[in-house]
């Protein structure tokens, strides 16, 4: 008997305590101005420096250029194709540190959730897409698709 009245001063005591649950999938959390999240990739500022690539541990980036077809322009090289394979990128920011354009800056978006291990394969159009959420340090880097700089908060 003496059980059940101490079981049930602790529920009555946690009932009146503040809920420390979220409810996520309706109110979006708040996340640290530092969070990792999927990167948003700008294909206009990457001068295929292949240094992202050259850093990744994961190596899940693989990025192709082919030759400038104007030759009075200084960029010796176009990029062709940039893919993330994210099943097996592990979000560590090395690929953005080392881009001298910032070209590729990471985002606080996380949801990639999907039925089938191929919707995990992100190509250029999908990660230039993916501009919403930007990091704070990085607004000057991405640009909304309205082309107004996003507030820096």
């Amino acid at each position: 008997m003496k059980g059940i009245i101490k079981g049930l001063g602790l529920t009555l005591k946690t009932m009146t305590q503040k809920k420390v649950t979220y409810g996520y999938p309706d109110v979006p959390l708040e996340l640290p101005d530092r969070f990792r999240g999927i990167q948003y990739f700008d294909p206009e500022k990457c001068i295929v420096c292949n240094q992202c690539v050259r850093v990744c541990p994961t190596e899940c980036i693989t990025l192709t250029g082919k030759k400038n077809p104007d030759p009075e322009s200084k960029m010796k090289l176009v990029i062709e194709t940039y893919d993330i394979n994210f099943e097996i990128c592990i979000l560590c920011d090395l690929c953005t540190e080392v881009c001298p354009t910032e070209a590729i800056v990471m985002t606080n978006n996380f949801e990639l959730a999907s039925y089938s291990r191929d919707d995990l394969y992100k190509n250029m159009e999908w990660l230039s897409e993916n501009n919403t959420n930007v990091r704070k340090e990085n607004n000057n880097a991405a640009l909304p698709k309205g082309g107004a700089k996003k507030d820096a908060g």
